[in-house]
């Protein structure tokens, strides 16, 4: 078998492959069929943007012992033949009538007993990235055999980051780390907030990102409405609180975090926001282990901001980050999931400063056996001025 691989040596690989063989086992699963773009990265090495193109499925299969087997489109043949992984099974695509259906049913029933479950990862934050009706076609070619619900040995095996995942994210973290040191040589009063996103997106590739996946911010006075908006062409003022937040991507691994800065002196009740969010932040530090649940996390930084005198944000106060820019746990009163060491979270506390104004603040942390461990640099106390 190969021992080159993209990425990472093919040990890494073969380690993520035992791991969720173990859990199949656990889950009485005979197969595992993984199609999206995170899953095929995660454990072939297969790392490409032509994701992007929705015209064609691709499909890895993990059996419960041995090595996977991709069923790709024949363009991806060369670039998977760098992976560490040897059969590799394609046809011409698109193809209308038969887009990999008859490959991938033939290669199930080849891995898979007539009596045998096939796990597919069907539950949150999971897609279906082929044909719903090509789908059922499959289901159908491979009976007895069917599938089930593989999300949880997915979930459970790729929670857990290695050290050389690791590594990755605190690198891609030091990317954008070096591109908000530059925000202060373009933001500046008077420069369109469309302008300041083309900017910092050029400061991050310059800093070493493989691609901007995702920046998102927001800009205005005492505050801003929300964090999802493209910009806009409005110029920065005096007054405005600046809010950069970026899914910079290097070697398949994103990073997520955000900044604030504000333009002019900021009032009262802007400086009191960041810092209430900056108490939050420490609070999740200091007092965030293994054991706890994800909605403890969100506890925590909830009560240290209703302590700070805030009012705490909508929504989740953090996320799992890794392959892509948000995985689980959700950090809200809702989630359950047991925090483990090993786990790349976010921490991502928010406050309401009044009506349609709010301010945010995230780190990137891996969760160790001690507590957290900071992976982005951690923001400054005093809010950052950008001078008029």
């Amino acid at each position: 078998m190969p021992d080159r691989s993209q990425v990472f040596p093919a040990e890494e690989f073969r380690r993520r492959t035992r791991a969720l063989q173990a859990e199949m086992a656990t889950g009485g699963l005979d197969a595992l069929l993984l199609m999206s773009p995170a899953d095929v990265f995660y454990t072939t090495g297969f790392l490409t943007r032509f994701w992007e193109s929705p015209a064609r499925p691709w499909f890895v299969v993990v059996p419960a012992s041995g090595d996977p087997l991709a069923v790709i489109p024949t363009i991806g043949a060369d670039l998977m033949g760098r992976c560490w992984i040897a059969d590799i099974r394609t046809w011409q695509a698109p193809d209308p009538s038969n887009d990999g259906v008859s490959l991938l049913a033939g290669a199930l029933a080849d891995l898979v007993p007539p009596q045998g479950r096939i796990g597919v990862p069907m539950g949150p934050e999971t897609h279906l990235r082929m044909p719903l009706a090509d789908f059922m076609r499959v289901q159908d070619r491979i009976a007895p055999r069917v599938f089930v619900d593989g999300t949880s040995a997915v979930l459970r095996v790729r929670e857990i980051k290695s050290e050389a995942e690791i590594a990755k994210i605190r690198t891609t973290c030091g990317v954008a780390d070096a591109a908000y040191e530059q925000v202060t040589d373009f933001a500046r009063c008077g420069v369109p907030l469309s302008q300041v996103f083309r900017d910092f997106q050029i400061a991050l590739l310059a800093a070493g990102a493989d691609w901007v996946s995702y920046v998102a911010g927001a800009a205005g006075p005492g505050g801003y409405g929300d964090v999802i908006s493209p910009s806009d062409d409005r110029a920065l003022q005096a007054g405005d609180v600046l809010m950069l937040d970026t899914g910079a991507v290097k070697d398949g691994y994103f990073c997520d975090f955000d900044r604030n800065f504000a333009i002019g002196p900021p009032p009262d009740d802007v400086r009191c926001a960041h810092d209430a969010l900056h108490a939050a932040t420490d609070a999740a530090l200091s007092t965030l282990r293994p054991g706890m649940q994800a909605r403890d996390g969100h506890r925590i930084m909830a009560e240290a901001i209703t302590r700070a005198g805030s009012v705490v944000g909508r929504g989740r106060l953090g996320h799992g980050l890794g392959l892509t820019l948000t995985e689980w746990p959700s950090l809200t009163p809702l989630d359950t999931t047991t925090l483990r060491a090993g786990m790349v979270l976010t921490l991502e506390p928010g406050v309401e400063i009044a009506a349609g104004r709010i301010m945010v603040h995230e780190e990137n942390i891996v969760l160790r056996a001690e507590g957290p461990e900071l992976l982005s640099r951690r923001a400054p106390a005093q809010l950052p001025v950008i001078g008029t």
